[in-house]
């Protein structure tokens, strides 16, 4: 069977998008974005942050890179990976929502990460949103102090949560605490909470993280 030239030229245009899929079908690469999501990582960076072999990591990069999903800056003998937009942030976060809803091993491995039920409850974007209006809450972001001066969300005060055990005093006394981190599998900000909640405090953790925030258009600030 013979096909017309529009056929072939749909099916080619239709590989090529297949790439994208094929590049992020991977954990260790859906990892990376979450990691170069937050700023520039070196592969140096990102082989400490994983744990992975620098071959490997470098073999994914080069991988997202020929999908269009990760931007090169070569500063001297270091190269410099970023993710290339908010809409790959969209992206795989969609693929994240598709797949809890639709697959139950998901949603089974979500509640064996997860294992506190009070640390799955999350924040919406648009809660917090109006929380922050009133002015009724504290913004606590956990990750590393590299990240946030990158970009964080506004008003949010930085305390790594590596650090937040000691420096609970830090935080302005008797208000509610949200806290976020790189993103929804981002286990900080469960930890934050479950801390905080041991030590009297009440508090959430945002639905989205850092990333998720600014691919909305929602404001960020850097310093």
């Amino acid at each position: 069977m013979s096909h017309t030239p529009e056929t072939t030229r749909k099916r080619d245009l239709l590989a090529q998008i297949a790439t994208v899929g094929k590049a992020l079908g991977h954990a260790y690469r859906l990892e990376l974005l979450e990691y170069v999501a937050q700023g520039e990582r070196t592969v140096e960076a990102l082989t400490q942050l994983t744990g992975l072999h620098l071959a490997t990591v470098s073999q994914h990069l080069q991988h997202l890179r020929r999908a269009g999903l990760v931007r090169t800056r070569r500063e001297g003998k270091y190269i410099h990976y970023r993710v290339a937009g908010d809409d790959v942030v969209n992206l795989v976060n969609s693929l994240r929502c598709v797949a809890e809803n639709n697959l139950s091993e998901v949603q089974r491995l979500v509640q064996d990460y997860f294992d506190d039920t009070e640390a799955l409850e999350a924040l919406p974007t648009a809660d917090l949103l109006e929380r922050l209006r009133e002015g009724s809450v504290t913004l606590l972001d956990v990750r590393p102090e590299e990240e946030y001066r990158v970009g964080h969300l506004p008003g949010a005060i930085n305390i790594p949560a590596s650090e937040l055990a000691q420096r609970l005093r830090d935080l302005p006394p008797g208000r509610e605490v949200v806290a976020y981190c790189r993103g929804p599998y981002c286990a900080l900000s469960h930890d934050a909470v479950r801390l905080l909640r041991e030590r009297g405090v009440k508090a959430l953790r945002l639905e989205a993280g850092y990333p998720e925030w600014k691919a909305a258009g929602l404001p960020v600030e850097d310093r």
